[in-house]
């Protein structure tokens, strides 16, 4: 039996350890947090170029969930046995993720041509019911919202810090899983910082829109957001910046 428990351990390890940010990623904002109880993150900008991560600018500061980090559902594998960020837990998923779509309230917006932006409206939802089968998903309906259920899946509308938003690519489809957690952004801050976030990683508004500017999704953005002592476990296994 302690056999066994040991070999899935050393299993584990060489799953975690065999990852390694995907080679066709040639940007990266990385993420780091002083602990798992931190909601409080330094954001830093990276870039290939000839097959090495080099910074781009300064670090800024970001906030995160107002109950720290957890283990998310990305491209990472998660340690075995480790907890997992769920529905309205408060939490920040850490790993690796993709980036995604744009959403604001705005007209538009300065991005790269390939981003997708869509300008939000009173018709459009993204679902955070655990039960339904558009869990996590986002979805524009032919008709203004009538049932309370469509009603309680409206996109945020009139709140300034959500008015530019990148979607995070935590437990998205088409690997969502049911009480997962859903609705993971960078977007813009909330009272200059002071305020926490329900698992978003936010942050002040000309660093939005830089990023989102500067992203391009032919060159595979990522996130990665990890407490300091897992970053640097996992910066030479994983080729992190």
């Amino acid at each position: 039996m302690r056999f066994a428990a040991f070999f899935v351990y050393i299993f584990s390890l060489v799953v975690v350890s065999a990852f390694e940010l995907p080679a066709g990623s040639s940007q990266c904002v990385v993420g780091v947090a002083d602990g798992w109880n931190s909601s409080n993150v330094t954001l830093t900008y990276y870039e290939k170029k000839g097959g090495q991560w080099q910074r781009v600018g300064s670090e800024w500061k970001g906030r995160l969930g107002a109950k720290g980090l957890v283990w998310g559902r990305g491209i990472h594998p998660n340690p075995s046995g480790a907890t997992l960020k769920k529905e309205g837990d408060g939490r920040s998923p850490a790993g690796v993720f993709d980036l995604g779509g744009v959403w604001g309230s705005h007209k538009s917006v300065k991005k790269n041509a390939k981003t997708f932006y869509h300008q939000v409206t009173t018709r459009d939802l993204w679902v955070e019911d655990v039960n339904s089968k558009y869990y996590n998903q986002f979805i524009t309906l032919d008709h203004e919202p009538s049932t309370e259920w469509e009603k309680k899946a409206q996109m945020v509308q009139n709140d300034y810090p959500h008015s530019l938003k990148m979607f995070i690519g935590h437990n998205a489809y088409p690997n969502v899983v049911a009480n997962g957690g859903s609705s993971i952004f960078f977007h813009i801050w909330r009272r200059e910082g002071a305020a926490a976030t329900a698992g978003c990683t936010t942050m002040v508004e000309d660093k939005m829109r830089w990023l989102i500017a500067t992203v391009d999704p032919g060159r595979r953005p990522l996130y990665v957001l990890l407490p300091r002592a897992e970053y640097e476990k996992y910066k030479t296994l994983w080729k992190l910046p």
